[in-house]
């Protein structure tokens, strides 16, 4: 693995994540899923529109995924939703393959959509949360923070997979060549903010204080939802 991605991101003892299995209540088997701290919202992973001049996307459907290539365009969650008459996540559903049930049945040509990365943010999408969570940490770029990959992305369930360090080296993580998925948990030292990424989700739920969420849920590049049910 490339010393440049990792060496400011040492590992750490895997009883950093004992705060947040208390608070989740949950093993992270797929990865800690937290309440609001005190508030949250969902940013809801990059889906891609086929255009007329597309050649085939630069994704293989697996973990993360890039902006698919030239001639495809952006699709948001409430275009599709408001589309084919789905609401833009169901009732007491997260975000996952269960959105958009009508889908099949609105004249969507095959292969002219890409969905969104299970259990991984793409690389826009992780790129602008970084930017937003750099600019409400009272520490900016020097924030201290921590990661954690779940089992089954490191395919290994015998130890757990935790590293520290600075919020302002935290894009390059999508770039780990070992591990091909953003991690299932990062977050500040102080715990101010912790973000979650299920295994099986199309999303990321982000907690921490209003004007964080607020900033999430007004930004032009992240499309973020608050879901109640999910807190």
């Amino acid at each position: 693995m490339p010393d440049d991605i990792l060496a400011p991101w040492p590992l750490a003892p895997t009883s950093e994540t004992d705060w947040l299995a208390a608070l989740a209540q949950d093993d992270g088997l797929t990865g800690y899923l937290a309440p609001g701290l005190p508030d949250a919202a969902w940013v809801l992973g990059g889906m891609y529109e086929r255009g007329e001049t597309a050649g085939a996307s630069v994704n293989d459907s697996q973990s993360r995924d890039e902006h698919p290539g030239p001639g495809w365009e952006r699709l948001r969650w409430t275009e599709l939703a408001a589309r084919i008459g789905d609401p833009v996540v169901p009732q007491g559903v997260y975000p996952c393959l269960r959105c958009f049930p009508s889908a099949k049945g609105a004249g969507i040509p095959p292969g002219s959509i890409e969905w969104p990365a299970e259990g991984s943010l793409d690389r826009p999408t992780w790129d602008q949360l970084i930017r937003l969570l750099t600019a409400h940490s009272p520490q900016g770029t020097d924030t201290a923070c921590l990661v954690y990959y779940n089992p089954i992305i490191t395919r290994d369930f015998e130890k757990g997979h935790v590293r520290t360090g600075r919020l302002g080296d935290a894009q390059a993580l999508f770039d780990n060549p070992d591990i091909l998925y953003t991690p299932s948990n990062l977050w500040a030292a102080d715990r101010s903010w912790v973000v979650c990424t299920d295994y099986d989700l199309w999303g990321t739920k982000v907690c921490g204080h209003r004007p964080l969420v607020e900033a999430l849920l007004g930004d032009l590049d992240i499309e973020a939802i608050r879901l109640p049910w999910t807190s």
